[in-house]
């Protein structure tokens, strides 16, 4: 059968799809041993995981681009789940560095603004699930900050503020949220999440992937494969199996 003839024959294939938006900690999600690679993983064949992870943007400018990424006329409807992941930028001193900074009541118009758009292109709250920036290790983050001739930019009380925030945002737009601040504090020494006192080490990707996969799993592993497992392909006949 010409590969033309078998295309109008056979239903495209579309599969579902897992947004990841947010900024670099979103953006690095997909390195090894990443939060991100972690879901695509176990959604092999059932949905592809999309990184739309954006480094060093804040919510003022995501909320810009949402909607370019995301339309009700090609795209909305094929989406099982959109992480929405800022804070980390927007939390930033204003004094010592204004340009990433969003003061907090702006930062949680920005967030409710991207649920709404969100829910104005169908996707509904129980596919949206908020994430706060994790707690800032200040010892830490202020070498690197020193080490590109910069004095320590963030403060994780004020990060914690944000992650109040998202966390109040979430209820009241009645989407799931993922409180990583508070979470990887509990108890612990949260230092050994993080890689340079902000982004996340590998022990932080597991941890955000864990967590997160406890809030997905029950919605999306129920997703069919697509296609058949091989050894069910009628090789004699594969076009009545695979069209």
């Amino acid at each position: 059968m010409a590969l033309a003839e078998a295309g109008a024959r056979g239903r495209l294939l579309r599969w579902p799809r897992v947004l990841l938006f947010g900024d670099s900690i979103t953006e690095y999600s997909f390195q090894e041993n990443g939060w991100g690679a972690y879901l695509a993983e176990r959604l092999v064949r059932k949905c592809d995981v999309v990184n739309r992870g954006i480094s060093g943007y804040n919510t003022r400018w995501a909320k810009l681009i949402l909607p370019r990424l995301i339309t009700e006329s090609t795209s909305a409807d094929s989406i099982v789940a959109v992480t929405i992941f800022f804070g980390a930028n927007d939390s930033a001193l204003k004094e010592l560095n204004p340009k990433q900074h969003v003061p907090l009541e702006e930062y949680a118009a920005n967030l409710k603004s991207m649920v709404q758009y969100l829910k104005s292109v169908d996707i509904t709250a129980d596919r949206i699930i908020l994430i706060t920036p994790p707690p800032l290790q200040e010892s830490a983050w202020e070498k690197a900050c020193l080490a590109k001739g910069d004095k320590l930019n963030r403060c994780n009380a004020t990060t914690g503020q944000y992650a109040q925030a998202c966390v109040q945002v979430a209820r009241e737009c009645g989407t799931d949220v993922l409180d990583l601040w508070t979470l990887m504090q509990k108890n612990q020494d949260f230092s050994s999440y993080l890689s340079d006192g902000l982004h996340l080490s590998t022990k932080g990707n597991n941890f955000l992937a864990a967590q997160l996969w406890s809030r997905l799993e029950n919605k999306l592993t129920a997703l069919p494969s697509l296609l058949p497992y091989w050894r069910d392909v009628d090789h004699t006949n594969p076009e009545a199996s695979l069209l």
